[in-house]
């Protein structure tokens, strides 16, 4: 999911667009979560054995884990001052009929499946190749095809939403792409950056993205901040800051989001032969993916048939986001014996282990309370050099003048 090979991209052309940081750099600010991603990560994870995290009556709760101490873990290194992070759950774009974690095909032309057809692709190869391993013996690759047919159910979904209203943690539920969602929130200056793996989130203007705030503390990951400003900057696109208003993109960012549908998204096919190096030349030369075909040779790089990049395009112009003015985040504290009931006595945690995991959560609340030291400041813009040279030549002149000075009001 996400912009293929735009990371790669990013780290060949833009390399001061990233930088890494450790997770308690961010003490104090208020980050905005893609929970839909978030859970699908979690419901991968496995045990030893290759079987997913369950309860003794068989239902899974992988998803329930991962929450639980992910959230517990950015309490701790202070994120949010009187709460934690924002998770934002969505859905696919209408365009396609979809709804998130359930698919409705809805009479429409062929040629809008396309995000459909390639995940029933995807699907129905990873069974047969499921099936093959299976009769191998070949467990790693048994492990491997069984993560690609996990699939999110809508009772997953609502299990996470009452958790974080027992931890205290709000949730936003988006009309759309939850990503996008994100990205209203920040640009809206609710949010300090959008916590996700989908790299998408810089094709809808995220002034800032987080990648890996939600990796396993076993793996020892490092946060990857990416700067959008500093993207196009690399990129040699132009560029001025990021649209406040999520509704609405500026003209000079509409070539990034054209270079990103031809690296390839997740909305239409792309251009078969052109690759990430080829695609940012030909955007760079052409700006734009109508000028790009109007010059190229369609016989060696066909097209898609029918190919819908400009109903793409839209879609990151124009995403289906609840406006950030009219969202309100409140954190709250957590309800403890809420939480033991639930996990508990619903799905069967050791309540020792949860009851930890709470008074955590309420010790890091405690400790967050601490705002970052740069939100006590404004910035302001520095005087031109040639101004502040000739007040100095004035103020040499004045040393030499007679008489008393005024004191400052």
């Amino acid at each position: 999911m996400g912009i293929h090979n735009l990371a790669k991209l990013i780290a060949d052309f833009a390399p001061s667009a990233m930088k890494e940081q450790e997770m308690k750099s961010y003490f104090g600010r208020k980050i905005a979560i893609d929970a839909s991603m978030c859970i699908y990560q979690f419901l991968i994870a496995v045990r030893s054995d290759g079987a997913q995290l369950a309860n003794e009556d068989g239902e899974v709760t992988s998803h329930l884990v991962g929450l639980f101490y992910r959230t517990i873990r950015m309490v701790d290194n202070g994120i949010k001052p009187a709460g934690t992070k924002l998770w934002v759950q969505g859905v696919i774009p209408k365009i396609f009929h979809i709804t998130f974690l359930q698919i409705r095909v809805r009479r429409k032309p062929p040629d809008l499946n396309w995000r459909i057809v390639k995940r029933k692709e995807r699907r129905q190869e990873a069974e047969k190749e499921l099936e093959k391993a299976k009769e191998a013996g070949d467990t790693e690759n048994v492990q491997k095809f069984e993560r690609r047919l996990v699939r999110a159910t809508p009772q997953h979904n609502e299990d996470c939403k009452k958790l974080l209203k027992l931890m205290g943690i709000p949730y936003v539920e988006a009309p759309g792409e939850a990503e996008a969602q994100c990205v209203a929130l920040v640009n809206g200056d609710k949010v300090y950056g959008v916590g996700t793996e989908d790299m998408d989130a810089l094709t809808f203007g995220t002034k800032v993205m987080l990648r890996h705030l939600t990796a396993s503390e076993a793996k020892k990951l490092p946060v990857q901040e990416y700067s959008f400003n500093k993207v196009l900057e690399g990129l040699n696109l132009s560029h001025e800051e990021v649209c406040r208003n999520p509704l609405r993109v500026q003209s000079n960012m509409l070539d990034f989001i054209d270079l990103c549908i031809l690296m390839g998204c997740d909305y239409c096919g792309t251009i078969r032969g052109i690759g990430p190096k080829r695609a940012i030349e030909l955007i760079q030369k052409y700006k734009n993916i109508e000028a790009v075909l109007e010059n190229i040779d369609q016989k060696k790089y066909p097209p898609p048939e029918g190919w819908l990049f400009k109903q793409a395009r839209e879609l990151f112009k124009h995403p289906d986001v609840t406006p950030a003015e009219d969202i309100e985040l409140k954190w709250t504290d957590p309800d403890e014996e809420g939480v033991v009931d639930f996990m508990c006595k619903r799905f069967g945690f050791n309540e020792e282990r949860i009851r930890n995991g709470c008074q955590k959560l309420k010790k890091g609340r405690k400790g967050s309370t601490q705002g970052r030291l740069d939100s006590f400041f404004t910035v302001v813009a520095n005087k031109s050099s040639n101004k502040r040279k000739a007040e100095e030549m004035n103020g040499k002149k004045s040393k030499k003048a007679k008489g008393s000075f005024k004191k400052r009001k």
